[in-house]
């Protein structure tokens, strides 16, 4: 290190030698009349460099002992502390450089402000830096779990949404009528399908009653649910908790869909309304098949047959291909025959769509 310094001394020396013999040689000149110096610069040089390998024992020791405290002073401060000193640091000279930009092009002090602005607003940022270093690592630690908390928020308001309808509550209406399981096979019915231990119950008595009609829904029921569990790729929740404070089956349900944030699928028309009423979301099978059924419009032309009489006097009956009853004015004449009517009105409700109509002949004659 002290070989390092006396050349470096040496230089600087050399350097301010080179430039300022010339004009000392010049006024030596003047005042003594000795003639002038050949290459001046070079001999000022040399000079400058002896005073300095001279004078530099006396000037190393003083460097070297201002160095070594710096050092152990820079190996005192804590890594962090020195990183974040650094940054101020650099911080505070790029508002110098903007500074000094700024104020260059000042008369005079254009040429001190930049160095003096350089070397207060480097200092302030090293010391700012150095001293609010807890506070920089607080505040960015903050921004950082804020930003990782909104994040949170948003991936867990995103699966919220998702599964806010994921629970699909059958009742017992839908699992007796068969086609859930038709629409679970075509893969337009999603999430996990939950069936009710009191859905259950209510299941095994309709299977067990002494009326045989009953029985064989209650059965054709419970077969339908094997099938779902068994041979369809779909989630099956049997829910076993009951609500014991309540006897009806149906608020059950509603009570159940309100708890697990699901939907009732049904086909009841009566709960259809109610779920409506208490802002249950419900998923009413005849409204879904209602809905792919052919649009029949008024004016149409239907080739049907006349099965049965009406309600109304001279009424008849007839039924579509997809079961939609027709009634036709006049057509109780036409029963066990083929007609072709013309559609007059198509009545559309949860429970189903009506279609009245009128046969062609009587148009024909009016």
């Amino acid at each position: 290190m002290k070989r390092l310094f006396q050349v470096i001394l040496a230089l600087v020396g050399g350097t301010i030698g080179y430039f300022m013999g010339p004009p000392f040689f010049l006024w030596a000149d003047r005042l003594f009349n000795f003639g002038m110096m050949p290459a001046p610069e070079f001999v000022g040089a040399g000079i400058g460099a002896l005073l300095m390998l001279l004078f530099n024992h006396w000037l190393i020791r003083y460097v070297l002992k201002w160095l070594k405290r710096g050092e152990e002073s820079l190996i005192k401060i804590p890594a962090a502390d020195l990183m974040f000193g650094v940054l101020g640091l650099i911080a505070g000279l790029l508002v110098a450089l903007l500074m000094v930009l700024s104020v260059s092009g000042i008369p005079i002090l254009g040429q001190v402000l930049p160095i003096v602005l350089t070397v207060i607003l480097g200092y302030f940022g090293f010391r700012v830096g150095y001293k609010k270093r807890d506070e920089i690592v607080a505040f960015v630690t903050a921004a950082r779990a804020a930003k990782e908390s909104a994040k949170e928020g948003k991936e867990k308001a995103k699966k919220e949404q998702k599964l806010r309808f994921e629970h699909k509550i059958l009742d017992t209406s839908v699992i007796i009528d068969g086609r859930i399981a038709d629409i679970c096979r075509t893969g337009f019915l999603e999430g996990t399908l939950v069936i009710p231990s009191f859905v259950l119950e209510e299941l095994r008595h309709i299977a067990d009653s002494s009326d045989i009609l009953k029985r064989n829904r209650g059965r054709r029921g419970l077969d339908i649910l094997n099938q779902i569990q068994k041979e369809l790729n779909v989630r099956v929740l049997i829910y076993e908790k009951d609500f014991d404070d309540i006897q009806e089956v149906d608020s059950k349900l509603i009570k159940l869909a309100k708890l697990l944030n699901g939907k009732v699928v049904t086909n009841d028309f009566n709960l259809n309304k109610v779920c409506e009423l208490q802002g249950v979301p419900v998923l009413n099978i005849n409204d879904l098949a209602n809905a792919v059924k052919p649009i029949v419009l008024p004016g149409e032309e239907l080739t049907v047959q006349v099965i049965k009489d009406g309600k109304e006097h001279g009424q008849g009956v007839a039924y579509l291909d997809d079961g939609t009853m027709i009634v036709v004015e006049g057509g109780k004449e036409y029963i066990g025959n083929h007609i072709d009517v013309l559609v007059t009105s198509v009545l559309q409700t949860s429970a189903g769509r009506m279609i009245f109509a009128k046969p062609k002949v009587i148009e024909r004659v009016l």
